[in-house]
């Protein structure tokens, strides 16, 4: 079984809710200071329609714990990266502005 895939930077240890893996790639793939992204527990949620969006919540002792919504479900995010609260906002908005 293939446990990773972005040469080792994106767990799927879990199901991804629609539409989001191609964002969670793009993000890897465009930005080579976040270490790795690990995807947790989807739940469903009933604002949660329209394509992926992404809201980075708190800070985690290795980078940024964010929210994704999309497809009628919420999903947690886990961020291993250097980068702060901002510029991992706007790099989600860049690979969010792709899809």
């Amino acid at each position: 079984m293939r446990l990773r895939a972005e040469h080792g930077k994106l767990k799927i240890e879990h199901s991804i809710i629609e539409g989001l893996r191609p964002v969670l790639e793009r993000l890897l793939r465009d930005n080579s200071s976040i270490r790795s992204v690990v995807p947790g527990v989807i739940r469903p949620v009933r604002d949660a329609k329209g394509p992926p969006r992404i809201r980075v919540t708190v800070p985690t002792t290795n980078g940024w714990k964010a929210i994704a919504l999309s497809a009628g479900a919420r999903q947690e995010l886990f961020i291993s990266t250097t980068l702060g609260k901002e510029a991992m906002g706007e790099a989600i908005g860049r690979a969010l502005g792709d899809f």
